[in-house]
C-alpha cells in the first residue's frame, strides 16, 4: 500500500527532529481550499478568470480589474456551517461547527483616458479569505491492529540511544520523550518468559495477547484561516484586450487542538495498561508574498476568453508547540502526565519554517447574452474555468539557520513525502446569469478534484451554488449560498513498518454570503 511505503517519515515520529511537528497535510491545508470572492462569485461556482467586472477578479484573473471604467466599494459578509461524518474502523461520529467570515471586499478605482476612450486603466485594493481552517472532527473506534504508541517506540529503539540518553536527547521527538517519561514506552520483561524486549510498546510486550483490542478516540478542533490583502492593476486596450496583475499579501493564522486517547477494550486488569492520553495544541502564523496575472480577450463582443497563473506563495512562518501526556498503566506504574516544558528548560518549543505552495493555471471561456455595449440591457452569460494546480510542488525548508543538519535533513524527508503522495488536480467551475432588468438570478457549480496519487484516499469536492442580485443606480446586493460536499481522509498517527489506519471523513453544509456596494 502506498501509504505504508511513502511515510517513512513516521520513522522520524510526528514531531522527530527536537520536535518539528511539519507534515504534509500541513502544506495541503494551505493550498487545496474552497470557493471564495463575492456573493455574485461564489453564487456562479467561484468561475471568474474570462468574466471581469467584479472585485474577486483580483483574486482569480486580476486582466477583469482592467474592465473597470468607475469607481466601486464593495462589502462580503458572510456565515458557514457544515457537519462532519467520520468513519474510523467501523464507527461512525459527527460534529458540526459554525462562523461567520468575510468574502472579497475592497475598492476599485477605475481611470478611463479622457483622450483615448478604447484605453482605460484600473487599480484595486481589496481583502479575501482565502482559506477558512474554522473545523472540528471527531471519530472514534474499536482497534486490534496498532497504537500510537508504536511510533514512538521504533523511533528510540532505531536511535541506538539508551532509555536514559533517549529522555533527554534533542534527536529524539517531544512525544517520544514523554512517552518515555510517563513508562507507555520502556524496557520490559515479559511475564513467565524472561525476555527482555527493548523499545516495544508495553502493552504488547507485557501482554503478548492475540485478543488484544484498543478503544481509539481522536477530537480535533482547528481555527484561523488564510486573509489575503492584495493590490491590483488593470489594463484595457481597444475594450478588446485586457491584461493585469496582483501583489498578494496571505496573512496565515492556523490553530489545532487535538486530544487522541487509547483505553484498554479487553476488560483485564492485568496486562498493566488501562489509557492513554496525548493532548496537542499547534499555533502557527506567518505572512507570504505571491503574484496573480492574467489576460482576456475579446475576439467578438459576446466571447471572452481568459488566460491566468498564480505564483507560488512563500510564507515564512513562526509555530509554536504545546503537548501533554499522561498515562494510567494500572499497577506497572503510578499514573503519570508530562507537559513538554518538562524537556524545554519550562518553555514551549517554537519553530521558524517556510512553506511554498503550488503553481495554479487557469483557462477560461465566457458567453455573453445580448453582448452590447449598454450592460443595462446585457441578458446575462455562461462562464467556465478549468483550472490545474501543482499540489505535489508544495515544500517545506528550514528557517532557523541555528537548527543544524537534522532539521534540513528532516524537511527533505518531508517534501520527498509530499512528492510521494500528491499530484497536480484539475478543478473545474461552472456558472451563469440570467438578468431581468434590476434583478439577477445566477447558478453554479465546480469540482476540485483528488490530490492524492493513492486511488483509495477518496478526497475531492463539490460545491453547488446559486444566488440573486439587485442593481439599480449605482446601488448593488447580492445573496448566495454554496452548498460544499467534500471528502478527506484524516491518520491519527503514522506507523513505518505496516500499513497506516485513518478516517474518512465526508463533510457536508454551506456558506451563506451577502454583498453590498455602491459606484462613487
Amino acid at each position: 500500500m502506498l501509504w505504508k511505503k511513502v511515510f517513512f517519515v513516521a520513522g522520524f515520529g510526528l514531531a522527530t527532529v527536537q520536535g518539528f511537528s511539519q507534515v504534509p497535510e500541513d502544506a495541503l491545508r494551505a493550498s487545496w481550499n474552497k470557493i471564495s470572492g463575492t456573493a455574485r462569485n461564489q453564487a456562479i461556482g467561484g468561475a471568474g478568470a474570462s468574466l471581469g467586472g467584479d472585485i474577486s477578479s483580483m483574486f482569480i484573473n486580476p486582466a477583469g480589474i482592467g474592465m473597470y471604467k468607475t469607481n466601486e466599494f464593495v462589502l462580503s459578509p458572510g456565515f458557514n456551517f457544515y457537519s462532519n461524518d467520520a468513519q474510523f474502523r467501523g464507527t461512525n461520529t459527527t460534529a458540526t461547527n459554525s462562523g461567520f467570515m468575510l468574502g472579497t471586499s475592497g475598492a476599485v478605482f477605475g481611470m478611463p483616458d479622457r483622450y483615448r476612450p478604447n484605453k482605460s486603466a484600473a487599480f484595486a485594493i481589496g481583502v479575501n479569505r482565502t482559506a477558512d481552517f474554522r473545523n472540528k472532527v471527531s471519530y472514534q473506534g474499536a482497534n486490534n491492529f496498532s497504537s500510537f504508541s508504536e511510533g514512538y517506540a521504533a523511533e528510540i529503539a532505531s536511535s541506538g540511544l539508551s532509555l536514559d540518553d533517549a529522555l533527554n536527547s534533542s534527536s529524539i521527538s517531544f512525544p517520544g520523550r514523554m512517552a518515555l517519561y510517563t513508562y507507555l514506552v520502556d524496557t520490559l520483561t515479559v511475564p513467565g518468559g524472561g525476555t527482555e524486549v527493548v523499545g516495544t510498546p508495553m502493552r504488547y510486550a507485557m501482554l503478548h495477547d492475540e485478543g488484544f483490542e484498543l478503544n481509539q478516540r481522536n477530537d480535533i478542533e482547528t481555527t484561523g484561516g488564510i486573509t489575503e490583502i492584495a493590490l491590483a492593476y488593470g489594463g484595457n486596450s481597444n475594450n478588446k484586450f485586457y491584461w493585469g496583475f496582483t501583489f498578494g499579501l496571505p496573512i496565515y493564522n492556523y490553530k489545532r487542538s487535538s486530544t487522541l486517547t487509547e483505553t484498554d477494550a479487553s476488560g483485564k486488569t492485568d496486562n498493566y495498561f488501562n489509557t492513554a492520553r496525548l493532548e496537542e495544541n499547534y499555533h502557527a502564523k506567518g505572512v507570504g508574498l505571491n503574484l496573480k496575472m492574467g489576460m482576456i480577450y475579446k475576439p467578438v463582443n459576446s466571447v471572452r476568453l481568459g488566460l491566468a497563473m498564480h505564483t507560488p506563495t512563500l510564507y515564512g512562518i513562526r509555530e509554536t508547540y504545546d503537548a501533554t501526556m499522561y498515562t494510567d498503566l494500572e499497577n506497572y506504574n503510578a499514573p503519570t502526565s508530562v507537559n513538554v516544558t518538562s524537556f524545554n528548560d519550562g518553555y514551549l518549543p517554537e519553530y521558524r519554517y517556510d512553506l511554498v505552495s503550488p503553481w495554479r493555471f487557469m483557462l477560461s471561456g465566457s458567453y455573453m447574452l445580448n453582448a452590447v455595449a449598454d450592460t443595462r440591457q446585457q441578458r446575462g452569460f455562461i462562464t467556465a474555468d478549468l483550472e490545474y494546480v501543482t499540489y505535489g510542488s508544495n515544500r517545506f525548508y528550514n528557517g532557523d539557520p541555528n537548527s543544524g543538519n537534522a532539521a534540513n535533513d528532516y524537511f527533505t524527508a518531508v517534501n520527498n513525502t509530499i512528492k510521494a503522495i500528491y499530484k497536480g488536480a484539475l478543478n473545474a467551475r461552472v456558472g451563469g446569469e440570467l438578468k431581468f432588468n434590476t434583478l439577477m438570478a445566477r447558478a453554479g457549480f465546480a469540482y476540485y478534484g483528488n490530490p492524492y496519487r493513492d486511488k483509495a484516499l477518496d478526497a475531492e469536492r463539490l460545491f453547488i451554488s446559486g444566488g440573486i442580485g439587485y442593481r439599480n443606480r449605482g446601488f448593488f446586493v447580492d445573496l448566495s449560498y454554496v452548498h460544499r460536499i467534500s471528502s478527506d481522509s484524516d491518520f491519527p498517527y503514522r506507523l513505518s513498518d505496516k500499513a497506516n489506519t485513518y478516517a474518512t471523513i465526508n463533510q457536508t453544509g454551506g456558506t451563506v454570503m451577502t454583498t453590498f456596494g455602491f459606484k462613487f
